[in-house]
């Protein structure tokens, strides 16, 4: 992008409408209760013909250091700083406040340009909201309604002005070329598939979750080294799933920060609904999900249900025991999580899970590499010549059960997806198979081709019958 800007404002002026509108998506949450949003959020914008780099910021409230508001202005000056161009929102419709003028004098220290913007122009009496933002002293304001899509072109034009048009249109760099891979399907010198190489180099887009104040915005902040994200001892700070990247020993990985979930019957505010159905979505964009656990007090009934969720959407799964450094005894506590996991998640066995401390560092390298080895594990291929043979040796050793005295028979085996692993059966009656036996195959699948805490998918199908079509010409 060629430069970046940032939303600044009082509270519920419409920055977070404003920047869905620019960003063409609806990624941050709105509401009429001002204060929603908390984190700096940065977006890819486009606005007619200019591209550029986006954040949207907290509701700017001064308050003392140490406070919630505090906390959400510091990160707001951080965006400020950050940006080239600060859009200022003021509301047209309800007119100045002694907020806005604090904020024009803070911006004008910055001595970083500002574009003036007076939202909810579209409103009968927003004239004299209008006319006031003069007396600001940061030019001629843009009247715009972010809602309705009013005033865009202007604004446009008023972020060219104030960049200046080299900035905003910078030369096109050549087109790289096509990164398409066209090799044929790797084979054997008898061939057979061979089973295709994990890609070390891919960017991967990991979700943290779990319930509110485990620690999920603290662990990411140790991650990138710096306070990037709102953090405090306010249970349920986050509400909006901010994404940040950072580099991994050469390797790009993309975070998303949740909204803590609780309870379903708990939920009952409608801020608190959109945060979770954000934190839902995050789930389903990311490839691999972590569950941040409160070591102190592990394995509550949401804690579980959250894994049950993330296993349910078919995401690769990995446990962190945060808060280490409030633990006393080690050895103790260890031996009983591993425990724990193996007896109350028997649908993720042998699921990775690591001790950490995202307010000391501790254990993070090892997080991070259970991570990548999950994430192979979730895109993991096994060729079919592999799979039958072990079909055949499962059937062997356990032959199907008889169902109304007629013995079940499999017949075929093949991978039909990756991400998570699914795998498709030919058999005799597959809606006559028996759940447990079902186990019997995917238990024995993580167990012989290393599928630990992954979801596995089996489908069962009916072959076709030859002679079907001879049957119904004889009727």
């Amino acid at each position: 992008m060629s430069f970046t800007v940032a939303i600044v404002g009082r509270p519920n002026v419409g920055k977070s409408t404003l920047f869905n509108r620019l960003v063409g998506r609806k990624l941050a949450l709105v509401d009429d209760t001002p204060g929603v949003t908390r984190d700096r959020r940065p977006g890819e914008a486009k606005l007619i013909d200019l591209r550029f780099r986006i954040i949207d910021t907290a509701g700017l409230e001064q308050s003392a250091p140490d406070t919630l508001q505090g906390r959400m202005w510091a990160q707001t000056e951080a965006a400020i700083d950050e940006a080239d161009l600060s859009l200022f929102l003021v509301d047209a419709k309800g007119g100045l406040t002694p907020a806005d003028e604090t904020l024009a004098e803070m911006l004008r220290r910055r001595g970083k340009p500002v574009v003036l913007v007076a939202n909810k122009s579209e409103a009968r009496g927003s004239d004299g909201g209008f006319y006031d933002a003069f007396t600001l002293g940061l030019g001629e304001p843009c009247p715009i309604s972010a809602e309705h899509g009013q005033g865009m072109l202007d604004l446009r034009d008023a972020i060219v002005a104030a960049i200046g048009e080299e900035r905003a249109f910078p030369p096109e760099d050549d087109v790289a070329e096509t990164d398409i891979d066209l090799r044929p399907t790797d084979r054997d010198e008898e061939g057979e598939e061979v089973e295709a190489a994990y890609d070390e180099t891919k960017p991967l887009r990991v979700a943290i979750v779990g319930r509110p104040n485990a620690g999920k915005s603290t662990l990411i902040n140790r991650f990138l080294g710096e306070d990037r994200l709102l953090t405090g001892p306010e249970a349920g700070i986050t509400r909006d799933s901010i994404s940040v990247e950072w580099d991994w020993r050469g390797r790009t990985i993309k975070m998303f920060d949740t909204a803590g979930m609780r309870r379903k019957a708990k939920v009952q505010e409608k801020l608190e609904k959109l945060s979770v159905a954000d934190a839902l979505r995050a789930i389903r964009f990311a490839e691999t999900v972590v569950i941040v656990f409160d070591a102190t007090i592990p394995f509550e009934k949401q804690d579980l249900q959250i894994v049950d969720l993330v296993l349910r959407e078919g995401r690769a799964a990995v446990l962190a025991f945060n808060k280490w450094d409030l633990v006393e005894d080690w050895q103790a506590v260890l031996a009983d999580l591993r425990e724990k996991t193996e007896r109350l998640l028997p649908q993720a066995r042998g699921i990775r899970a690591v001790p950490i401390s995202g307010h000391t560092g501790y254990g993070l390298d090892r997080l991070m590499q259970a991570i990548i080895e999950t994430d192979k594990t979730w895109n993991r291929r096994i060729s079919t010549a592999r799979l039958n043979r072990w079909l055949e040796s499962q059937t062997i050793q356990h032959p199907p059960p008889a169902v109304s005295g007629r013995r079940l028979k499999l017949k075929y085996m093949t991978q039909v997806k990756a991400r998570p692993p699914g795998f498709m059966i030919s058999c005799t009656r597959p809606d006559a198979l028996p759940e447990s036996y079902v186990r019997y195959l995917i238990n024995g699948l993580r167990n012989d081709f290393d599928l630990p805490g992954v979801p596995i998918r089996m489908h069962f199908r009916s072959g076709d019958n030859p002679y079907e079509s001879k049957a119904k010409k004889r009727r």
